[in-house]
């Protein structure tokens, strides 16, 4: 059960991730509006006709900032795509091939990275770099309004500079993408370790562990 739960939450957070990554609407005026890797014009009146284009390389994007920023962004979603196809994997593997695996017990991609550095055993559980996807997206978010100084900002938004979008509104797809690095950190969270002392021996407190572990403190 929880690893279904861990399985369908992380493939929401992948399918609106990359709804929000190829929406063009992270920043918009009436005529036209752009993204990361897409950008969209119409003509005035033309009500939801509108052409568009994608960025399908990074030398194609006109800003150094905004390469960047697609770079972050991009392997955020990737780390986050393996965490669910390896959670939907764990999920759904017959329980004679996680021997391991309990109803309450550890759950690998996401939760796995928030216990890097703490778990008391670590071949309970699958360890990835401590380099989230939350933490890679966070970044590329906040890259990104650096590049509305660009050229290409400026002559979309006015006068545009950086973390000021001048003339454009903020749009639903630079939002989903805010929404999805907070959830994603809180997953992170959920699943971390807490540490206590008491008496010279130290408790680990584990969210996903119905069990203490006393570990006797080393003489000094």
């Amino acid at each position: 059960m929880v690893g279904s739960v861990w399985a369908a939450l992380g493939l929401s957070l992948a399918c609106t991730s990359a709804l929000s990554l190829l929406s063009p609407a992270w920043f918009h005026v009436s005529t036209f509006s752009f993204g990361v890797f897409t950008y969209c014009s119409r003509a005035p009146g033309a009500g939801w006709n509108q052409s568009c284009a994608t960025f399908q390389a990074l030398y194609q994007i006109p800003d150094a900032a905004w390469k960047v920023s697609a770079a972050l962004l991009l392997g955020g979603w990737l780390l986050l795509a393996f965490n669910a196809v390896l959670l939907l994997a764990w999920a759904l593997a017959p329980k004679g091939l996680c021997p391991r695996r309990r109803s309450s017990g550890p759950v690998p991609g996401v939760q796995a990275a928030a216990e890097w550095p703490a778990s008391p055993e670590p071949e309970d559980t699958l360890a990835f770099p401590p380099m989230s996807p939350a933490a890679s997206t966070i970044a590329g978010l906040l890259v990104f309004p650096v590049s509305l100084a660009s050229p290409f900002a400026q002559e979309v938004c006015g006068p545009s500079s950086i973390y000021s979008a001048g003339q454009c509104q903020l749009g639903w797809g630079y939002v989903t993408a805010i929404l999805n690095a907070v959830l994603a950190s809180l997953l992170l969270m959920i699943g971390r370790p807490r540490a206590a002392q008491a008496q010279g021996t130290a408790v680990l407190f584990s969210s996903d562990r119905e069990r203490i572990i006393l570990m006797p403190e080393m003489s000094k």
